[in-house]
């Protein structure tokens, strides 16, 4: 049977780094002065030095940013959030489009997948990509929507078995998300560490099945029973609403070792030379490594992706992948893990060759 592979990766994010200014503004939203001091100690520990956003910091100590959308006490509704997700999506879109336009052009698309869980409108972006690069209007089209961080992987199963079924496709996937915008005002220390490691990005790729890149041999998915309250996403009033609970590193630490063997297939641990995982924050990745039995030089290429951009969701996994292909590393076995709302762990087997 024909063969699937992640030929080429281009990834993008906004201008604006807005890590530092996140964490001098949020203590003021804390009123228990022992959480403030928690707060700063553990953005210290958390490993991130950047996270970007279309929201211009701004210089002024008693604001977040400089167009006024997070004020102290009047942040904005879900209808003002999508407003703002539908003024910059395509933007950043193109961003990461556009490096795979100057590589191949992307008129040979036959398939677009995109993934996003911070925003929504229609016609929607897939619509604004198809138009603005001149693609054909037969291309076939799917939106992987809420998902989360595990999405990416999701949408490059989908992109194997399209091509694996029609060899001749070109398979187009979109990973994009604003997670910026869903800031809340909340005096709970445990809501604004989670907002602490999220930040804006996007990747853009081209699965098909031409002989190059990383060959996807093959996926797997595990929800972890009675843990599915420890992730969950939901559209609020005022904003979508995350839980995000601390519990999430112990479960992962304790349940990969029983599903290792699932998620390898026919490999073993030893066999994996590549391992791509997905950086849902500093605790995460420790997790993984125990659960896993891996060494630090193993986890390098997800550890400076956290540092450098923070979690940008389903994009973030398509980041540690663009490294690890960018770095020309020695061919062999490959395996990449993201994790989500179930709590769920997907996976995908790949050879980069």
């Amino acid at each position: 049977m024909t063969g699937a592979y992640l030929n080429r990766i281009a990834t993008a994010v906004p201008d604006f780094d807005v890590h530092s200014k996140f964490v001098d503004f949020v203590p003021r939203l804390l009123h228990d002065r022992r959480d403030r001091m928690l707060f700063r100690r553990m953005a210290g520990r958390s490993q991130i030095n950047h996270r970007y956003s279309f929201l211009e910091p701004d210089p002024d100590p008693d604001r977040m940013d400089t167009a006024g959308f997070y004020r102290e006490n009047d942040f904005p509704d879900t209808q003002a959030r999508m407003a703002f997700f539908e003024r910059h999506a395509f933007t950043l879109a193109r961003r990461a489009l556009d490096q795979l336009e100057n590589e191949s052009g992307l008129r040979a698309t036959t398939h677009l997948i995109i993934t996003t869980c911070t925003g929504f409108y229609a016609p929607g972006v897939d619509h604004q990509i198809i138009q603005h690069y001149g693609m054909s209007p037969n291309v076939e089209r799917t939106t992987v929507g809420f998902m989360g961080c595990y999405a990416a992987i999701n949408a490059l199963k989908l992109a194997r078995h399209i091509v694996r079924s029609e060899p001749q496709s070109q398979v187009l996937v979109l990973n994009l998300e604003l997670c910026t915008l869903h800031l809340q005002p909340s005096d709970s220390l445990e809501e604004m560490l989670s907002f602490l490691i999220f930040s804006d990005g996007c990747a853009a790729s081209i699965v098909s099945a031409e002989t190059k890149g990383m060959e996807l041999l093959g996926f797997n998915s595990t929800v972890v029973p009675e843990t599915a309250d420890q992730i969950t996403w939901r559209i609020g009033q005022t904003a979508f609403d995350m839980n995000l609970s601390g519990r999430v590193p112990a479960t992962i630490a304790a349940n990969l070792p029983g599903a290792l063997d699932q998620i390898l297939g026919d490999c073993t641990r030893a066999d994996i030379r590549h391992w791509a995982i997905h950086p849902g924050g500093r605790t995460v990745l420790d997790a993984v490594r125990e659960g896993a039995q891996l060494d630090e030089e193993q986890l390098s290429a997800s550890r400076e992706v956290l540092r450098r951009y923070g979690n940008m969701s389903s994009a973030t996994i398509m980041f540690v992948l663009q490294r690890i292909m960018a770095e020309q590393r020695e061919p062999g076995a490959g395996c990449a893990m993201a994790f989500g709302p179930g709590v769920t762990v997907e996976s995908c087997r790949f050879a980069l060759s």
